[in-house]
């Protein structure tokens, strides 16, 4: 256990970020598959931007990695174009 009390204040901010990042992390995750599972594509084309940002702000904070993030927003932007 931490001795120090900036020890203690460091591990209730590491449990708060943790908490924040694995919910931000898990709704993105909810959005991917709601877009993916979806077969109109004026719904897709209105949920891509919004799915979009959200991959930009976890990667910009580091949840995922940049390159992750642009990987999945080129594989989504694929799957709304071969809608009809």
């Amino acid at each position: 256990m931490a001795n120090h009390k900036s020890a203690l204040k460091r591990v209730r901010q590491t449990e708060t970020r943790n908490e924040r990042n694995r919910y931000q992390h898990k709704t993105t995750r909810n959005a991917l598959r709601k877009l993916r599972g979806t077969a109109d594509k004026t719904e897709a084309v209105k949920l891509l931007p919004e799915v979009n940002a959200m991959l930009d702000k976890l990667a910009k904070r580091h949840i995922i990695h940049k390159n992750k993030a642009s990987n999945l927003k080129s594989s989504l932007a694929q799957h709304v174009n071969k809608l009809k």
